[in-house]
């Protein structure tokens, strides 16, 4: 049986060390953000679901495709992340009370 050269080897450890190591930090945001959202849920009964970015590119597709047949859900998704940004105090993501003020429903 031929012995592996130390470059194998050290490849092989580098490999496991980058999986493992992304892996776990991965497995360790996941668990803190899923803790903030449990904290969240447990002093209100409603919880923002989307971020900035995503409720604006929510709006633009709802005004650039007025005719789509999942337009309405689209529609009723937006109004509601915007009623509960307004009637709730903590939120997941980050939202200024500006942004909040800004926003129409659709």
């Amino acid at each position: 049986m031929a012995a592996l050269s130390a470059e194998v080897i050290g490849m092989l450890a580098f490999t496991l060390l980058a999986f493992y190591g992304v892996a776990g930090w991965a497995l360790a945001r996941t668990l803190r953000q899923e803790g903030e959202k449990v904290e969240i849920l447990e002093h209100q009964d409603r919880m923002d679901t989307y971020s900035p970015e995503a409720l604006a590119e929510l709006r633009e597709w709802i005004e650039e495709n007025p005719n789509d047949p999942l337009v309405d859900d689209a529609r009723s998704q937006y109004n509601e992340c915007v009623e509960v940004l307004r009637q709730t105090d903590r939120h997941f993501y980050d939202w200024s009370d500006a942004e909040i003020e800004r926003l129409d429903s659709v």
